[in-house]
């Protein structure tokens, strides 16, 4: 098993799930007994301060709360860029990480974003889910994981990645109508 810590998993054309059509998922911890991800370019009509019972122990609460995945969808995630990348509680890549719970929450951040709920994967999961090409690798990028424009970002990074890559981007959401 080759770790996709710090990955995008974009979803591929034939990945018909809903929970995870046309999704990016940013890979925040993947060992060998499982992953957990969180859906980047999924807002909810809510906001931090709306769905939250403790609202200042979050940063950004006028900010939009975001759907992280089917997994746990009452419970709170905040992905960080972190001033010391030691304070986050898991380190996906470079200095963005997941806040950590309780009296760790009170840690210098550059920035923050608050998701209900995550994706995860039991042991080998995501492995065969790979294997079978249902999801497409990228290395993730700050500005992804913090885009302005999270309902353009499946088409985003289809296209940085050049190629075939960014014609699966352009494809309509239902080809056979084409």
């Amino acid at each position: 098993m080759e770790s996709v810590q710090g990955q995008l998993l974009i979803a591929g054309p034939k990945l018909l799930d809903p929970n995870f059509w046309r999704t990016v998922v940013l890979v925040v911890d993947h060992t060998e007994e499982g992953a957990l991800g969180l859906v980047l370019n999924r807002p909810s009509q809510t906001t931090v301060r709306e769905a939250v019972s403790e609202p200042d122990l979050l940063p950004e609460l006028d900010e939009t709360l975001y759907v992280g995945g089917p997994v746990q969808p009452s419970a709170l995630i905040v992905l960080a860029q972190f001033e010391h990348p030691g304070d986050a509680a898991l380190l996906a890549f470079d200095d963005v990480g997941v806040l950590p719970a309780g009296e760790g929450r009170d840690a210098p951040l550059r920035r923050g974003r608050a998701f209900a709920g995550h994706a995860g994967w039991g042991p080998g999961q995501l492995d065969g889910e790979l294997e079978r090409g249902d999801w497409i690798l990228d290395p993730a990028r700050h500005e992804d994981a913090f885009t302005d424009e999270p309902l353009s970002l499946w088409q985003t990074v289809l296209t940085r990645k050049g190629g075939s890559y960014a014609l699966v981007a352009r494809m309509p959401p239902d080809p056979s109508v084409n």
